[in-house]
């Protein structure tokens, strides 16, 4: 039976159509153009060559490029009042409180993001733990050191071993990473943009109680 809910912050707890996601990635963009002296139509092109070797952005950069100062570029992506880009959801935090599973953040974003997006959308405090990118020292999802590490800290905080812990991403390879490593992936993918993954998916958050539903009769 699913004890605790690990839930993936961007896309996930708010719709992709926000697309607040656009912004943040040109950002990125404009961010590794200006690192590599390219220019942005060449770093969105290499970025999507070789960013996908890597957990994030940030990884490759400093991977391949010795880029040393992570919170200057998370003060870039992440800026204040980023979050005003979000249409808060005011049924989203009535459905949170509905599932008795113990529930935390588990995002490659640093914290101040974090928090600024669960207060804009009206559901700061309904978490236990957020993991964030410098829980994982700055290597995050689909690192197997990062996935066990937030397993192991779930299993202290609630006692959810990963067998009873449940990931929601909008991420095809972070969900299968988080499945490798023994607990259960669930890919949220509203606008069926991923395909055919063979992953359990759901288009939108309030599919997941039923879900869980169904889960706890066939493991009861």
């Amino acid at each position: 039976m699913i004890q605790a809910l690990l839930f993936d912050l961007d896309n996930t707890l708010y719709p992709a159509s926000e697309r607040m996601e656009d912004d943040i990635i040109q950002r990125m963009n404009d961010y590794t153009a200006r690192l590599t002296g390219l220019s942005v139509e060449a770093a969105i092109a290499l970025r999507r060559e070789r960013m996908p070797a890597y957990g994030t952005t940030l990884e490759w950069l400093m991977a391949e490029y010795g880029f040393n100062d992570p919170d200057a570029y998370f003060a870039y992506v992440h800026p204040e009042g980023e979050e005003e880009a979000l249409n808060p959801d005011p049924e989203l935090g009535p459905f949170l409180d509905s599932l008795p599973q113990h529930k935390y953040i588990f995002t490659n974003a640093p914290m101040e993001h974090a928090e600024r997006v669960l207060r804009r959308l009206l559901i700061e405090g309904k978490f236990r733990i957020i993991f964030d990118i410098r829980f994982n020292g700055l290597r995050g999802k689909p690192h197997r050191a990062a996935i066990d590490r937030v397993l192991a800290a779930v299993h202290g905080d609630c006692g959810a071993g990963p067998d009873e812990t449940l990931f929601i991403d909008d991420v095809p390879r972070y969900v299968q990473g988080f499945k490798e490593r023994g607990g259960h992936g669930l890919l949220i993918d509203q606008d069926g943009r991923h395909g055919s993954t063979g992953l359990p998916t759901i288009r939108l958050l309030p599919e997941l109680g039923p879900l869980l539903h169904t889960m706890a009769k066939e493991s009861a």
